[in-house]
């Protein structure tokens, strides 16, 4: 639950990620190691024109291909979204190599750090419900967590949790699903865990503890638990049905296998899965055809068709640039601007899965990737890039779908 994103590729940097030469002289062989994808309709029907999809998608399978090759990537899933519609939805490579299972859309990741921006959200309509202001002290709503060392002249916001600025520690405390002992209870973490690093805004820590504050304050404020408000305020409004914090039987019949490259050999081992005592920050497992319900409600201001999650003036506060001295907007969204067009992204990472989504606010088009690849972060940066640009260049435009 680190960000080794941000160490990796810078955002609007990505263009350092593309792969070296050595690599790409390599790519025409390499590529036959890879596995035939499975494609999946995503059962919608859309009002694009066949061609225009099937040109994009020309371009765009054999950059997937050797982005799994040069990233070492088992498996990969991938959905792209045009205005409010999954126009294409595809499992590449085998999400268990020892039974040689092909991925295909239906198979469950874990969605990682993504979720943060969907606890955010979920904090943002608390907001507008009347609950806090963006710059009150987050202190008088703990109720038996304190701060402790937090300088009562300069206390921790709510804009300061959500914007990575707080002075909270990182933070990844992680056991083995099968170990004996579970997750440290969220307020129990919170008493022997938390610590403050530095005053806020003094620079940018990226806090998964932060984000288990935040479930924290949730609960505070709604008295339900974080998991339930989540689902029933994000996840059941979009029609995320194979989504959860918890695999269900049928989720787990199709769980991708976590691996990680051997340091000596290279070869694809599998790692343990885990759970961790920071699990609000992204503790739970989808489909990319879930993901891409996200990533399309965000970049179509908050909301598909009849369903508003959030106004769109709250929409784009969070994906607006909080402060002169610091990158993050709010609510852990990613921001840049490429041509004179505004993109939103996030990724995750716990060991052997990579997650990645993205969107074009301007073009309201968006990209949901899952991996069971180790730290695959750079590669699906640029692959989501490049999925945005070939729908563009091909006249595919969420503005235009609406219209």
């Amino acid at each position: 639950m680190f960000h080794p994103f941000l160490r990796l590729c810078s955002f609007a940097g990505w263009t350092r990620c593309f792969p070296t030469a050595a690599v790409r002289a390599l790519f025409p062989l390499l590529l036959l190691a890879v596995p035939a994808g499975v494609y999946a309709d995503p059962g919608l029907e859309t009002g694009l024109e066949p061609d225009e999809l099937a040109a994009v998608i020309a371009e765009l399978e054999p950059e997937i291909r050797r982005a799994m090759v040069e990233g070492r990537i088992p498996s990969l899933t991938m959905a792209l979204t045009v205005g409010e519609e999954i126009v294409w939805a595809r499992g590449f490579g085998e999400s268990n190599l020892r039974t040689r299972t092909p991925a295909t859309p239906e198979t469950v990741y874990i969605i990682a750090s993504t979720l943060k921006t969907m606890s955010a959200t979920v904090l943002m309509q608390l907001h507008e419900e009347g609950h806090f202001e963006l710059d009150d002290p987050v202190g008088p709503h703990l109720n038996g967590v304190r701060l402790e060392g937090e300088d009562p002249e300069r206390p921790i916001t709510f804009r300061h949790l959500l914007t990575h600025t707080s002075g909270l520690s990182g933070g990844f405390s992680s056991v083995p699903v099968w170990a004996d002992t579970v997750p440290t209870p969220i307020d129990q973490f919170l008493v022997e865990s938390l610590e403050i690093e530095g005053p806020p805004e003094e620079e940018i820590r990226y806090s998964n503890p932060a984000f288990t504050l935040i479930a924290h304050l949730i609960e505070e404020m709604t008295g339900a638990d974080f998991r339930e408000e989540v689902e029933r305020r994000i996840w059941a409004p979009l029609g995320m049905t194979s989504t959860a914090f918890a695999p269900t039987p049928a989720m787990e019949e199709i769980l991708a296998v976590p691996y990680r490259p051997d340091a000596d050999t290279g070869a694809q081992t599998p790692v343990a899965r885990v759970r961790f005592a920071e699990w609000p920050a992204g503790g739970a497992w989808g489909t990319v055809q879930d993901q891409a319900r996200w990533i399309m409600a965000s970049v179509n201001g908050g909301g598909l068709g009849e369903t508003r999650l959030i106004s769109e003036e709250t929409a784009e506060l969070m994906q607006t640039r909080q402060f002169d001295e610091f990158t993050g907007p709010m609510g852990g969204w990613w921001t840049t601007t490429r041509q004179g067009e505004r993109y939103i992204a996030h990724s995750g990472s716990v060991g052997g899965y990579t997650a990645f989504i993205h969107g074009n606010r301007d073009r309201k088009l968006g990209v949901a990737i899952l991996t069971n690849g180790q730290r695959a972060h750079p590669h699906l940066v640029r692959l989501s890039f490049l999925a945005t640009d070939l729908l563009a260049q091909h006249g595919l435009d969420g503005t235009r779908a609406q219209d």
